[in-house]
């Protein structure tokens, strides 16, 4: 009997699929939040589309948002000036269709919010806000007003990561029992960077944490129980954590993340017939390693089609031409429960971010 597989794979990596840069349908018409480097990334891979315009980006700045338009052929630059914010110039455009936003954690309810209520379809980078409250105000937001909402967590779209799941559904690993993840890199203390700063929802847990929980979600599910510790700094900022979830089949995932330590940053999941290891890093991972108990281990290398952002974008696209609200590969409840399991982890390191005032933004 085959395991049941906890994330589907999606159209874009499933046997015989095209290259995720071949259209599938209408062109969509893209804008960009934020000039950071990974919007940067990002953009070059929405460019790659076959069916996707560089239509417009934003910018606090107008130079920064100039340059951006520049660098990578977007017909039109916004910035923030006397006639507002320049994403809600954005929003206001009517030659956008969908709009990434790569603006720190702690700006991406707002911005989020003023995206869907324009009626623009969103890609909104991990994680999907700083609290659950926060996503689940979103949901029904893009439910109401008939809107495509996404978090990028790209990482299940990837080639690699889909056949782990076929490998674990197949039953070839037995029933898993352990999964071990980890990701973490020494990164210089700066208390004006979104990675140290509270006000930007910064430390190891929104930033790092949902690429290892990926790993324990793929192979066993949402957990029954979440432990969490952490080492929090002078600021409020957690720099690094280690989760550890508890499932009724009596599985376990141990996972950590961490701003202040070099690590494998590789993934490994473990069943009564064998384990799997991911290269590093695991978040994107183009080697494979698979060991039966007692037997002959083998490597599977699997190919990457730009940044690796591509197969994301992709579906984005593909969801947007069928007119879904929602990915079947990364859906709204599961960006839901994910925020769920990083509040019951905050909770239990004493990490709180301005967001969560009941108060807060609305």
């Amino acid at each position: 009997m085959t395991a049941v597989q906890h994330i589907p794979t999606p159209p874009c990596v499933q046997p015989g699929a095209p290259s995720p840069v071949q259209a599938t349908g209408r062109t969509l018409r893209w804008g960009v939040v934020a000039t950071g480097n990974i919007a940067e990334r990002v953009t070059e891979d929405i460019a790659r589309l076959e069916d996707a315009v560089l239509q417009a980006v934003s910018s606090r700045g107008q130079a920064s948002a100039e340059d951006f338009a520049r660098r990578f052929g977007f017909a039109t630059s916004y910035s923030d000036s006397s006639e507002g914010k320049g994403y809600d110039q954005l929003f206001a455009d009517p030659d956008v269709d969908i709009v990434y936003v790569a603006s720190p954690h702690a700006q991406h309810y707002e911005i989020t919010r003023r995206a869907l209520e324009a009626g623009k379809h969103v890609l909104c980078e991990k994680s999907l806000t700083i609290n659950a409250r926060e996503a689940e105000d979103l949901i029904e937001l893009a439910r109401s007003r008939n809107v495509f909402l996404m978090e990028a967590v790209w990482t299940r779209f990837l080639p690699c990561i889909n056949r782990i799941w076929e490998l674990v559904a197949s039953g070839e690993l037995g029933d898993i029992q352990w999964v071990q993840a980890d990701l973490g890199f020494p990164a210089a203390y700066d208390p004006s960077h979104r990675l140290w700063d509270p006000a930007a929802g910064g430390g190891a847990l929104l930033d790092l944490t949902v690429y290892p929980l990926t790993f324990a979600l793929g192979a066993l599910g949402y957990p029954e129980t979440v432990h969490a510790i952490g080492a929090v700094n002078a600021d409020g900022v957690d720099v690094q954590n280690a989760l550890t979830l508890g499932y009724a089949s009596g599985g376990m995932a141990q996972l950590t993340s961490s701003l202040v330590s070099s690590c494998p940053r590789t993934a490994v999941i473990s069943g009564t017939k064998g384990w799997l290891h991911t290269g590093s890093p695991l978040h994107n991972p183009v080697e494979l390693t698979i060991t039966p108990h007692m037997g002959e281990t083998r490597t599977e290398r699997f190919p990457q089609v730009g940044n690796g952002y591509t197969y994301e974008l992709r579906e984005v696209t593909r969801c947007i031409q069928a007119g879904l609200l929602e990915s079947p590969t990364m859906t709204w409840a599961d960006s839901l429960r994910t925020m769920r399991i990083f509040d019951a982890a905050r909770a239990q390191m004493g990490v709180l971010y301005r967001n969560d005032d009941a108060g807060g933004p609305r």
